[in-house]
């Protein structure tokens, strides 16, 4: 990779409370606490298991018939070990590549509900008449069973600009749902599968708080990841709910009203990057797709597979990033039915969890024009095999710790890889790989505390030979801004560029394959 781009950024993130930062609009997003005790090499004997779910899927191999490959997994040999050679050989090699993922990493989604609907229940014009929001209800799958609110802000007189597609944020005016407790240790960098139950009242991770809300099995009800934060359309934890509309995680928004006050449309319009940079902005609450909650219920299950999208497919086993990358590809259906916005211009986007979310759902829907994960963190764009601290991989966040913490996100077949990435039979680079030859960008931070810099330089290096294949080589990119976890200016500046590079046809100054000192190629 070359060395020609300079490195964009604004001043980083210092302190999750730090009330300036929230009101200049960025999205300061702290790191677990550390363990109480060391992280053990294979998973404690007194984990309480979780009930297997029956899926139509063919079982494949367990950790202990796989064999150990420090190679990453190469995305150009078929299961058969022939090499990619044919367009159609490597549509054979994605749905394999799908399919595996599906089983170890992800789950099982279901099939596209081909029944998505929407009824507008607001709208209004805001800059002058130049742009109109609107909050769209949609409905879908078993008898119009599930919803989802979506706010959508479009340009009056111009459907033919990129539409970024924020997972995070809670859009305004939409009714704000009862939520599950969070997990007895939730958010504490602990062993989620050594307890049920719900935490204490005032306990929490991530946000603090705790609201009264409908009860749910476990307890009291909570905004996960954030407190009373996502029906106030306030700040939030690590890609969690944020602030209303205005920005992937609730970055690029200013907080209106006071701390936990919602911005009205007119608000977020004057400060949203996207609408600003004369983009159409679309966001969600991920959280309205499945609860992000530890909880489990007394036989071990999950509790969040009790609401939103998940008892209406008993038979599926998909963890909560499928769940809201299913939600954003819903949201995807509808917008090609809205005249507003151009059908071949979406870019997903999101920060920390929901950027892990970003990812998948740019790997599994092709109708995604840009794929831009910010701050996607283990699970995200570092490979296992480069990243955590068990095994020592060079630390951060790897396939130990979010198995430790997020199982819940996760296929629950991932778990029994806890300490052993090289048996992992894929890496994240896979699903790199599956949005080619769509253009993706890695958004990242130069001190980002989960973010392994090498395992996002390992995963990029051993996606591209996709890219090279079909001849798209410059549409796989990096940024590194000035920060720790969360999202800045710098992450908006290089997202425009790329999009506006390879979906308008704007020259940049910029390019996208350069790591700051010490890192990827310029490590020593």
């Amino acid at each position: 990779m070359g060395m020609k781009r300079r490195l964009v950024g604004v001043a980083g993130l210092v302190s999750f409370a730090a009330l300036g930062l929230m009101l200049s609009g960025q999205a300061p997003q702290p790191a677990e606490p550390a363990a109480k005790a060391p992280i053990l090499p294979r998973p404690d004997p007194k984990e309480i298991p979780l009930p297997v779910i029956k899926t139509d899927m063919k079982p494949l191999p367990g950790v202990d018939q796989l064999p150990n490959r420090p190679e990453m997994p190469d995305v150009m040999t078929l299961n058969n070990g022939q090499k990619v050679k044919t367009a159609k050989q490597w549509d054979q090699r994605r749905e394999e590549m799908k399919r595996t993922l599906d089983w170890y990493a992800l789950g099982e989604a279901p099939p596209p509900p081909g029944n998505v609907k929407g009824t507008e229940l607001h709208s209004e014009l805001v800059l002058d008449g130049k742009y109109k929001y609107r909050l769209v209800h949609l409905t879908f799958g078993p008898n119009s069973s599930l919803s989802l609110d979506v706010g959508i802000f479009a340009p009056v007189d111009n459907n033919h600009v990129p539409t970024v597609i924020s997972i995070g944020g809670s859009p305004y005016g939409a009714t704000p749902l009862p939520r599950l407790a969070q997990g007895a240790n939730q958010g504490r960098n602990e062993d989620a599968l050594l307890v049920t139950g719900s935490a204490a009242p005032g306990a929490g991770g991530f946000g603090g708080g705790r609201a009264p809300g409908a009860g749910a099995p476990g307890g009291a009800g909570n905004a996960a990841g954030g407190g009373a934060a996502r029906a106030a359309g306030g700040p939030a934890g690590p890609g969690g709910a944020g602030a209303a509309a205005g920005g992937p995680g609730g970055a690029g928004a200013r907080r209106c009203g006071g701390f936990g006050t919602p911005c009205t449309p007119e608000q977020t319009a004057e400060t949203n990057q996207a609408i600003q940079h004369g983009y159409a902005y679309v966001v969600f609450n991920n959280t309205d797709c499945g609860e992000d909650t530890t909880l489990r219920l007394a036989d071990g299950s999950w509790a969040y597979r009790t609401t939103r999208f998940f008892p209406a497919y008993p038979n599926y086993d998909w963890g909560l990033l499928r769940a809201w990358a299913w939600g954003a590809s819903r949201v995807v259906d509808y917008l090609e039915t809205d005249a507003s916005v151009d059908h071949s211009k979406f870019i997903i986007t999101g920060v920390s969890r929901t950027g892990k979310a970003a990812l998948v759902a740019g790997a599994y829907d092709d109708r995604i024009a840009v794929v831009a994960p910010v701050a996607s963190s283990g699970g995200g764009t570092p490979a296992y095999r480069y990243s955590g601290s068990v095994p020592d991989r060079g630390g951060k966040e790897g396939l130990t710790e979010m198995v430790r913490k997020y199982p819940n996100w996760y296929s629950d077949h991932l778990h029994q890889f806890w300490g052993q990435p090289d048996k992992l039979p894929f890496d994240e680079h896979w699903l790199i790989a599956l949005c080619a030859p769509r253009p993706m960008i890695a958004l990242e931070g130069t001190r980002d505390q989960n973010v392994n810099q090498n395992g996002v330089y390992h995963s990029l290096v051993a996606a591209k030979p996709a890219y090279d294949f079909l001849h798209v080589d410059n549409k796989i990119g990096i940024s590194f801004a000035d920060r720790m976890h969360g999202e800045v200016q710098g992450d908006w500046d290089a997202m425009f560029a790329f999009a506006d590079e390879f979906l308008m046809g704007k020259p940049t100054t910029l390019t996208f394959d350069q790591y700051p000192p010490g890192m990827g190629p310029n490590a020593k």
